[in-house]
């Protein structure tokens, strides 16, 4: 059997960056649900586990000097904090308002005849005040603690707790509010079916719809560098390992 096929998604993603988009188009979430197998989450999906794996290894045999791509998994704490905040971070900022503004008006000029648009908007709509809540609590609370601990230990310095006790306790909030948006985008998904747009669909129809694509892509990224990555070697690094 394929070594893939027991292997966590989110371990195969870290392996090689290019197995990401293979993961998106098989709709296999490897942010939220990456502690998961392969086998498993296919199995779940009703996918071919066999094909998938061909795939995913095709995307692992290109070699890195031809993945023109940050490499988040090489960088210290400090510098994969300020990576997702200056990418993943100011991305979400920039994409709300008009992603906001777009689902209300496809659902007012088309919601009579599709229904559905009138959830996609307020699901969004929460979706966006809870991830600005979301990323304010990392930027002043738990990123700063994680800058402060790589710092102490880079000059032999001991780091005072800080007033929430470890950074395993903010930590364990944010993965719950992850989970819960990945919910959330997964249920615009199934509501626009993967974002097809219908026959009947305008221009701003179509913008939308690729803007939502997009939004959900890139926070299955940031919540994956944020899930396996950073929280994990703050939580060993808190631990002295």
């Amino acid at each position: 059997m394929n070594t893939l096929h027991d292997r966590t998604l989110a371990d195969i993603v870290l392996s090689g960056p290019t197995t990401a988009p293979v993961l998106e188009h098989y709709g296999l979430d490897y942010c939220c649900k990456g502690g998961r197998s392969l086998a498993q989450s296919c199995a779940e999906k009703g996918l071919d586990v066999a094909e998938v794996a061909r795939t995913l290894q095709s995307a692992l045999s290109i070699p890195l000097e031809d993945v023109h791509a940050v490499r988040p998994e090489t960088m210290g704490l400090t510098d994969l904090a300020d990576h997702i905040e200056r990418v993943h971070h100011r991305y979400v900022e920039s994409a709300m308002p008009s992603l906001l503004e777009h689902t209300k008006k496809i659902a007012a000029v088309h919601g009579k005849a599709h229904p559905e648009l009138l959830e996609v908007r307020d699901l969004f709509a929460v979706c966006a005040g809870e991830l600005a809540k979301h990323m304010k609590k990392e930027e002043l609370i738990l990123f700063p603690q994680i800058r402060r601990m790589e710092k102490a230990r880079a000059m032999g310095l001991s780091v005072p707790p800080p007033p929430f006790g470890s950074v395993a306790n903010p930590i364990a909030m944010m993965e719950q509010e992850h989970a819960a948006e990945g919910d959330r985008l997964a249920r615009i998904r199934d509501l626009t079916n993967d974002y097809a747009v219908p026959a009947d669909g305008c221009t701003t129809y179509q913008l939308t719809f690729k803007e939502l694509k997009r939004f959900e892509e890139d926070l299955h990224v940031h919540v994956h560098l944020e899930n396996h990555l950073l929280f994990p070697k703050a939580l060993r690094m808190e631990a002295g390992k």
